[in-house]
């Protein structure tokens, strides 16, 4: 059978400019159904956006589409432009939104939604199409259906050692440009799913029932001596939790010789934890840390369910200079923060002297237990706007200035001097692209309020 596997284009391709991760999820899929010897293309369409073109040339007879939340409108847009074009096609979509709220992609034009890991789903679809059986029998699918969609028993959550490794030749023409930040060319590898957490606005600790999924480190070890690229993306939901697993990680890439830059998630209580474990990945590389910072307040903080407070975050933030590890510091954004909260935040950061500090909104996403509390609150369903940068829950602030005091956040968060020595790791052209890039974001962030 011949598989077209497509990333969808972004919904805001400005935010393709400041990072831009290579479609592991749909090279792990490629993987697997060419162990069934299927004919497997991958088009990324942020790279790549004739995809009707794409399809009068592979003449594909299965596609499969993925997607976050802010992708459900796109998605499936594409599948009724594909079914026009050949009406045979079988649609498949699976990702995060299918995972967590399937029943949004209950449209005419998709025959199966995936729900959770697909590798094996997606093979045991194409095999069924082959031989002319029924799909009744597949675990993990949704199929849609006006009446409402039929679900087949849930699959439960496959063994991450069972999965083969992604195959990284189905995106060959495009890896040169896949980064995040100054890490380019960049390549994404997934050790662990899942997290140890259970903070209320985030829906990964319960795709996988609450399990943190792990594999064997000598397996990561294999797959890291296939990669080419000097950066790597470690894209767990939070890599360090299991010290053990990650302090024998460490050993083992020293022991083989591995040099790479390494840029991978941690929480503040992680770091706090075990500051020898991210001491002995300084020496074999790890170069930035995406800590979840979140709040400025104990009591908010408490009520996100985070687990952390804000003496431990500046432990964590001396711990990372100390080791000459960049923390990639994420703040979150409460709707209901006044004129005092902003002015606050900022202080409170700029008093950490961050070289890198990120500013999102607090927003309710689908299978979240935030989103489950709040629904009745939210202002608006549109995908595009689950972007965490569009307020979806009342503010106390009026729309418009809510906005503004955002942009104000990032213009000033991290002041110029201190931004200079990360622009340089851009070089010279790169310095002003950044800089001119930063003025549209900023301009997108103020102006957000018209887009509800």
């Amino acid at each position: 059978m011949k598989v077209l596997l497509i990333q969808p284009p972004s919904h805001n391709p400005l935010i393709d400019q400041f990072f831009l991760f290579e479609p592991l999820a749909l090279e792990y899929l490629g993987a697997g159904l060419k162990l069934d010897g299927h004919t497997v293309e991958l088009l990324d369409a942020r790279l790549e956006p004739d995809i009707e073109g794409a399809c009068r040339r592979f003449q594909p007879e299965l596609v499969g589409l993925t997607g976050y939340t802010s992708h459900v409108s796109i998605v499936k847009n594409l599948a009724t432009r594909l079914k026009a074009m050949l009406p045979e096609l079988f649609v498949v979509v699976g990702g995060h939104h299918a995972t967590v709220q399937p029943e949004d992609f209950n449209e005419p034009d998709i025959d199966v939604v995936v729900i959770g890991e697909g590798v094996f789903t997606l093979r045991e679809i194409a095999s069924a199409l082959t031989a002319g059986t029924r799909l009744s029998e597949i675990k993990g699918i949704a199929v849609p259906c006006p009446k409402g969609m039929i679900f087949s028993p849930p699959r439960p959550y496959t063994d991450l050692n069972d999965l083969p490794i992604p195959d990284r030749s189905l995106t060959t023409r495009c890896r040169k440009q896949y980064f995040s930040e100054w890490f380019k060319p960049q390549a994404s590898v997934r050790t662990s799913l899942g997290c140890t957490a259970r903070c209320n606005f985030c829906a990964l600790w319960k795709i996988t029932g609450g399990r943190y999924l792990r594999r064997d480190p000598a397996a990561v070890v294999a797959e890291l001596k296939t990669i080419a690229e000097p950066n790597v993306f470690f894209c767990d939901d939070e890599s360090m939790c299991d010290a053990r697993r990650m302090d024998r990680l460490a050993d083992l890439i020293r022991e083989a010789g591995i040099h790479k830059n390494y840029f991978l998630y941690g929480r503040v209580d992680t770091i706090i934890n075990h500051p020898e474990l991210f001491a002995k990945w300084a020496k074999i590389g790890l170069a930035q840390v995406f800590v979840g910072m979140e709040d400025f307040s104990d009591q908010r903080l408490a009520t996100m369910n985070k687990g952390i407070t804000t003496a431990q975050q500046g432990q964590a933030v001396k711990i990372l200079d100390d080791l000459g590890i960049m923390m990639y510091a994420s703040y979150m954004v409460n709707p209901d923060y006044s004129r005092a909260d902003f002015r606050n935040l900022l202080a409170y950061v700029r008093r950490f002297k961050h070289k890198y500090a990120t500013f999102t909104v607090m927003t309710p996403l689908p299978g979240t237990k935030l989103h489950a509390e709040r629904y009745g609150d939210i202002l608006s369903h549109k995908p595009e706007l689950y972007d965490m940068v569009h307020a979806l829950l009342p503010t106390t602030l009026p729309l418009p200035e809510f906005h503004r005091e955002m942009a104000t956040l990032w213009a000033k968060a991290v002041p110029f001097y201190r931004i200079i020595p990360t622009l340089a790791r851009f070089g010279l052209q790169g310095m002003f692209q950044r800089i001119r890039l930063f003025g549209a974001v900023l301009k997108k962030i103020r102006l957000a309020h018209l887009d509800y």
